[in-house]
């Protein structure tokens, strides 16, 4: 095929830009909508069901479809924007790669964190991170103790959606017990998932954000304490304060006991297995890179895996591919414990991939930068660029229904302003977890808001007030853009370029 290598560019318009965004959230919500599964919402459900009623394409509404089909007809929507143009096809091709090349790192991180899943759960440590945060459970400080169990179990496992159909689901049942209300029982079970989701280096979304932003995991987690720490240490005082009038119940702790006693039944949970997560928690802090640190963590957890609990040397290999599959006759622990593995990380990785190909093309025909560049002009400064992102990302979680896309979109639209304005990548990649990754299980139609409506059975709408460290820690990272704390700049730009030459070391 030959191609037009004389064929003039032009950049796009502002509306030219937001055609592939408009078709990427079109495409994305009747991808992701089910309405078999949706939960009723006031207006919302009647106006689907008026588009599933579309012949032929009304029938999508009906089928979950994986988010990377979407994304990959975003993606040629944008190609043919980038042709329309006059780029060639040659470079859009480019483009694709440019993307794909900066997640590389992210990528082998991603897979080496499924090996690690895999043989902390068999060698025992996952197991007794969790017990630990179970017998923390008490009555008298039940919704303190709950959101403070949601974290550890989140950071053990990486994943929030895990802690609260597991763990969750059983505090649910007991603050029910209690005579708690519901919805301030979810708010410190999300509360606490999302604290622990949002600093464990095994959780996709804290892969993703410094994957896009430019910076690297341990120092995007490091970064995060900033905003995270502050915000959870005044979420647990909240619950503690209005936990207090709920002290006395008739309420078992019968399902966390089973739950207890069936894992440490079935793995030997000596005290030894502390040393796994206390040696990756020590390279964090002496700021050894990623790479390294993950896989010397994974490999103390396959040899513990033989010591501890018996398991082959085949066995340990074929958990770090296919993951940990529990079988303790507990459907509860089970679905806790079956996770991990290289295999596990595909979907994520696919999202990556498709993903950044679409930010890529975006970016290299200029349209993003053309988006970026009307917001930007009714902001000023630094202030104004930090509440843009959270803003963007809030607004995305809205339209998009997905916290994938509140990450990539904004992370791919400011990552050049950011460099301009002289602030490191970790700022940046804080704010898309401050303002996407906390923002999308307090708004219904999200996929995070609507499964957490059903694997909790409270409304977004209702335990939104008290999920309290979702909405302190965009509010903390908001004013830190305002004061200009814990905001950490380039060591050097060159002069007049806005180009970085040199960054700081990672604090």
């Amino acid at each position: 095929m030959n191609e037009v290598t004389d064929r003039p560019r032009r950049a796009p318009t502002l509306g030219e830009s937001l055609l592939p965004i408009g078709c990427l959230v079109i495409f994305l919500g009747a991808a992701v909508i089910n309405l078999d599964d949706l939960p009723e919402i006031w207006g919302v459900t009647a106006l689907l069901d008026i588009l599933a009623s579309i012949p032929y394409f009304g029938a999508v509404l009906y089928a979950s479809v994986p988010v990377q089909i979407p994304m990959m007809g975003a993606t040629a929507v944008a190609a043919l924007q980038g042709l329309r143009l006059g780029w060639r096809w040659r470079d859009i091709e480019e483009s694709f790669k440019d993307g794909i090349r900066l997640s590389m790192g992210a990528i082998l991180i991603l897979m080496l964190v499924g090996v690690l899943i895999g043989t902390w759960i068999a060698s025992g440590v996952v197991p007794l991170m969790i017990i630990t945060g179970l017998n923390l459970l008490s009555a008298d400080w039940f919704l303190f103790a709950a959101c403070l169990i949601c974290a550890i179990v989140a950071l053990a496992t990486g994943s929030s959606w895990t802690t609260a159909g597991t763990v969750g689901v059983a505090l649910i049942g007991i603050g029910g017990g209690l005579g708690i209300p519901l919805p301030l029982v979810a708010g410190a079970i999300i509360s606490g998932a999302y604290f622990g989701d949002k600093m464990s280096p095994l959780s996709d979304t804290t892969n993703l954000a410094p994957a896009v932003a430019g910076s690297e995991l341990f120092e995007h987690v490091r970064h995060m304490l900033y905003t995270s720490g502050p915000s959870f240490v005044i979420s647990l005082i909240l619950f503690i304060l209005l936990g207090r009038s709920y002290g006395e119940g008739g309420a078992s702790l019968e399902s966390v006991e089973s739950m207890v006693s069936t894992v440490t039944t079935n793995f030997d949970l000596s005290a030894w297995l502390w040393l796994a997560p206390l040696l990756v928690i020590g390279m964090v802090l002496m700021k050894v890179p990623a790479l390294p640190a993950l896989f010397i963590g994974a490999g103390l957890g396959g040899l513990f895996a033989s010591v501890f609990q018996g398991m082959p040397l085949s066995g340990v290999l074929a958990v770090t591919y296919d993951g940990y599959v529990a079988d303790t006759g507990i459907v509860a622990v089970d679905e806790l414990l079956t996770r991990g593995g290289v295999a596990s990380m595909y979907g994520t990785i696919g999202i990556i991939l498709c993903a950044m190909s679409f930010g890529g093309v975006m970016e290299k025909c200029g349209m993003l930068e053309r988006v970026a560049s009307a917001l930007l002009s009714v902001v000023r400064g630094t202030t104004g660029l930090i509440w843009a992102t959270l803003g963007t990302c809030l607004g995305i979680n809205i339209i998009a229904s997905d916290q994938y896309l509140s990450i990539v979109v904004p992370g791919r639209m400011y990552r050049g302003a950011f460099a301009k304005a002289g602030l490191h990548p970790k700022n940046l990649s804080r704010c898309l977890e401050d303002g996407g990754t906390l923002t999308s299980p307090l708004i219904p139609w999200n996929t995070c808001g609507a499964f957490m409506y059903a694997t909790l059975g409270v409304f977004p709408l209702l335990y939104l007030p008290f999920a309290f460290f979702n909405l302190i820690n965009p509010l903390i990272s908001a004013l830190y853009g305002y004061t200009g704390w814990t905001l950490e700049r380039l060591k050097d730009q060159a002069v007049g370029s806005g180009e970085p030459i040199a960054e700081t070391d990672s604090a």
